[in-house]
């Protein structure tokens, strides 16, 4: 279970926070991870579809072509990351209820189901995939029922891949594509998959094997993960932290309060 002192620096904004915020054209969830939880977990009980995003500011610059079909009654995106509340705070005056990530979410949903979920791993690396699955069996008590990385395996199965997910018995699905890749593929197949939950997860994969290291503690309390990362893979991530940023408050701005 989530430790009180971790509950704090929210504690105060759950309760005033909208349900939902605009921002950048995107209707997002102000929600809590317990709310969250609760409302996958519902899904998961009655059968009823959700397709979950976390949105960061890669998402708002990288997925705008998708924001129509964002709307749709079954998805929900929800913040991801300090820049996310920064834009909220500009536009609306507010922060989100509180923070969330697929890399902290999706253990913290494992913890709070009272027997253990059934996943399906689409995406990342050969070899990331099988290597997530462990973890989430061995250390998280989960079942993972299939697994196929984002390159061979996932060229090789081609239309077939909707047909497998289903014949596993999976009930999550977690799609680490990147954005907005993930996106789209999620939006593409979630009528044809008969699974009541899907989530866009970018790295949670690459964090779950070991392959790629969080930041430490004290950075993600203080929102410094972003920094961290940079440090570890300047190349790939000096433009998504700098001009990108840029192109992002920008989009916040222009769009303001309204859809």
């Amino acid at each position: 279970m989530i430790a009180a002192d971790e509950e704090k620096p929210y504690a105060d904004r759950a309760s005033a926070a909208p349900p939902s915020v605009w921002l950048g054209g995107y209707r997002m969830r102000s929600i809590t991870r317990q709310r969250l939880a609760q409302e996958v977990l519902g899904a998961l009980s009655s059968g009823h579809k959700r397709q979950v995003f976390f949105a960061n500011t890669n998402f708002v610059v990288q997925c705008r072509p998708l924001r129509k079909r964002l709307q749709a009654p079954s998805v929900c995106v929800v913040n991801d990351g300090i820049g996310m509340d920064l834009a909220s705070l500009l536009i609306h005056r507010r922060r989100f209820a509180e923070n969330l990530n697929g890399t902290d979410f999706i253990p913290y949903l494992c913890t709070q189901s009272v027997r253990p979920l059934r996943f399906f791993l689409l995406g990342s690396r050969p070899g990331v995939a099988v290597q997530a699955a462990r973890h989430l069996v061995d250390r998280l008590g989960q079942q993972v029922v299939g697994t196929c990385d984002g390159y061979a395996e996932y060229a090789e199965a081609g239309d077939e891949l909707v047909a497998r997910i289903n014949a596993s018995g999976a009930e999550v699905v977690l799609v680490a594509f990147g954005n907005p890749g993930q996106e789209t593929w999620i939006l593409d197949h979630c009528a044809a998959c008969n699974v009541p939950a899907m989530f866009g997860v970018g790295a949670l994969l690459d964090f779950l094997s070991g392959n790629t290291r969080r930041a430490p503690s004290w950075m993600r309390t203080l929102h410094l993960e972003w920094l961290f990362r940079l440090c570890l893979e300047p190349r790939r991530l000096l433009k998504r932290y700098t001009w990108d940023m840029i192109g992002f408050f920008w989009i916040c701005l222009r769009a303001g309060k309204q859809s």
